[in-house]
C-alpha cells in the first residue's frame, strides 16, 4: 500500500485533527508544519501532494506507539527504518493498539474478511522464519477497513 493511504485512513479511522498529526509526530521526535502534513494526506493528482517514505511513515507509527502506550521506562524512542514493509506497519499498528490475535481476527471479520491464527501468527514471525509470510495489501487494506468500522462504524 501506499505510505500515503495509511496515514489517511488511520487519520480517518481516529478522528485525528492536523494538530494530533503533529503532536503524534513529535512523539518520535519529529516536528512537521500543518502544511507538510496537509501534503502527506492530499491524493496522489492532488496539487501539492507530497509522498511520504518509508522513514516518515516508520516516524508516525512510532509517534503513534508512544502516544497510546507511551515509552517504556529508561527506553529512546527507536531510530526509524529505512525499508518498511507492509508486515513491518500491520506489526507496529498491532503494538500501538494492543491488539491480539482475536482482536485482529474480529477486525479483520467486521471487513467481511478471513483470516486464521497460523495466517496471522506467519505475518508477524522474522523474515527469516521458514513459515513467514509476506503481508499483501489486501491484509492490510481489509484490516485497516475493520478498524474503520470498528471505531468509526464506516
Amino acid at each position: 500500500m501506499i505510505n500515503n493511504d495509511i496515514i489517511r485512513r488511520l487519520r480517518f479511522v481516529f478522528d485525528y485533527s492536523n494538530a494530533k498529526m503533529i503532536k503524534i509526530f513529535a512523539q518520535a521526535n519529529v516536528e512537521v508544519s500543518t502544511d507538510e502534513i496537509i501534503s502527506l494526506l492530499k491524493k496522489e493528482a492532488e496539487e501539492g501532494y507530497k509522498a511520504c517514505n518509508d522513514k516518515v511513515m516508520c516516524q508516525f507509527l512510532d509517534g503513534l506507539i508512544i502516544e497510546k502506550r507511551g515509552l517504556r521506562p529508561g527506553s529512546k524512542v527507536p531510530a526509524p527504518v529505512k525499508n518498511l514493509t507492509n508486515n513491518l506497519i500491520f506489526k507496529k499498528l498491532r503494538i500501538a493498539l494492543e491488539l491480539r490475535e482475536d482482536d485482529i481476527i474480529e477486525i479483520c471479520g467486521l471487513a467481511d474478511f478471513v483470516i486464521g491464527k497460523s495466517e496471522l501468527g506467519a505475518l508477524f514471525r522474522n523474515p527469516d522464519h521458514k513459515n513467514y509470510k509476506t503481508c499483501g495489501d489486501q491484509i492490510l487494506r481489509n484490516f485497516l477497513h475493520g478498524l474503520s468500522i470498528k471505531h468509526r462504524g464506516v
